[in-house]
Formats: structure tokens, sequence, C-alpha cells
């Protein structure tokens, strides 16, 4: 006959419950071992941390990436510029002449005012060169002093004679047509006889040999009108003679 005042239904422990007393008798029976012999238990626990050490290594270092450039700032677009240098003038000199001028002298005087007997009165003097008359060589108006002689007065002019460009020259290398055109000219002294001297040649435009014979040609062939002085008498004077050579 059942009992009708207990029940009969059974309940499992939760697994949790019993995890615990099973860790909690594990951790007294170690606490029980070490106190009683130590020895084993440390063994033991040396066996056991070997077992699961776990060696780590470490990777290799790799290098480092260089560090970024430095971006330098951009200056701000409404910045002041640094200023400018002050600008120092240069010491300037104004170089000297080459070559000095000379100061011309101061003009002496004039002594030609007055009536003074001297040289260079406007009136009359004993002076050479008076104004008026006098009584040295070669005054301006009258006196008894003898002038020159031989300065000439009137110029030398051809008496007659010429010469003939065609028969008197010879034909030169390349034809008379080399030197159509062209002409000479020679200086010479007319002597109070008429006759040419002391020829030279003052220029040319034909060749040296028609040159060399002009002088010798004037010489022979003209005969000229002397220069005279003051008192109508022949004198040397300078002449010039242009042969043109036009159609020989």
């Amino acid at each position: 006959m059942r009992n009708q005042g207990y029940s009969q239904v059974s309940r499992r422990p939760k697994p949790a419950i019993i995890a615990a007393i099973v860790i909690g008798h594990v951790v007294g029976l170690y606490f029980l071992a070490r106190a009683l012999v130590p020895d084993v238990t440390g063994a033991v626990e040396r066996d056991v941390l070997e077992a699961f050490t776990v060696t780590v290594t470490a990777p290799p270092e790799e290098p480092l990436p260089p560090p970024p450039p430095e971006v330098e700032p951009e200056p701000d677009a409404g910045a002041q510029g640094d200023p400018g240098k002050e600008a120092v003038p240069q010491d300037t000199k104004e170089p000297d002449p080459p070559i000095k001028l000379k100061k011309d002298k101061p003009a002496p005087r004039a002594t030609s005012t007055g009536t003074a007997r001297s040289s260079g009165a406007k009136d009359k003097g004993e002076g050479t060169g008076a104004a008026g008359t006098g009584e040295g060589t070669g005054s301006g108006n009258s006196g008894s002093g003898r002038g020159n002689d031989r300065v000439a007065v009137t110029k030398p002019s051809v008496r007659s004679g010429e010469l003939n460009t065609a028969r008197d020259f010879p034909v030169p290398e390349g034809g008379r047509k080399t030197r159509f055109g062209k002409s000479v000219i020679v200086h010479f002294t007319v002597m109070p006889d008429g006759t040419a001297s002391r020829c030279s040649v003052a220029s040319s435009g034909v060749d040296s040999m028609t040159t060399g014979l002009v002088c010798s040609l004037v010489k022979q062939k003209i005969r000229f009108n002397p220069a005279t002085n003051a008192a109508g008498q022949p004198v040397e004077a300078r002449y010039g003679y242009k042969v043109d050579f036009i159609g020989g």
C-alpha cells in the first residue's frame, strides 16, 4: 500500500552544481597534498607548467619607412615681402681732360693811336712801315729809302711755244687711250731772260715715262714773259704749267 503522505518524484542535480562540487573537492585535495607533501606537489606543478609553456618567436623587424618629406609652409599670398636693400650711390669723379688746353695770353695794347714819332704811328714817324710818310725803308707812301727790287708786281706769262701731246710724247704702253683725259702739272721758276728753271712735277695722272718728259720739254720749247718789279725790271718768279692729254 502506497504512502499517500510523501511525494515519490526524484530530481536530478544541475550540472553547474556538480561542477562546483567537483572543483571544490579538487582544490581541497590540492591544498591538502601541498600541505602534506610539498615537494611532490611542486614537481607536479613544474611539469604541468612546462607542458603548457609556449615559446613565442617575434617576427623579424621590418625596416621603418622613410619619414615623409617636410613640407615647407607656403607663404601667405597677401604677406609683405622682405624689404629691399637700401641703394648706396657710387662715388663718381669726372676724369681729367687728356689734353690741357693752353690759355691764350692777352693781346698787348695797341700802339696805333696818337701822333708820337715812333713805329706804328697813324700819321708820320721815323719808324719802318709808318702809315704816313717817313724816312724808313719801304714806307707806305714816299721816303728816302731804297725798296726791294726783287719783289715781283706782275706775273710771268707764256710768250711763245707749246707742247704737242701727240708728237712730243711717245706712245705709252697700252696706247694713247690710257692717258686720254688726264694731265700733268709742273712748277718752275721763270728767269729774267724768259727761260724755265728748277722745274718739278706737282701732280700727274699719266705714266711715269710721259711724266718725266714734261719738264725737259717745257725748258726746250716754251719761252715766257718774265715777271717785273715795281720799277718794270724783269725778276725771277715761280710759275705753274699744265699739260692736258686730250687727243694724243
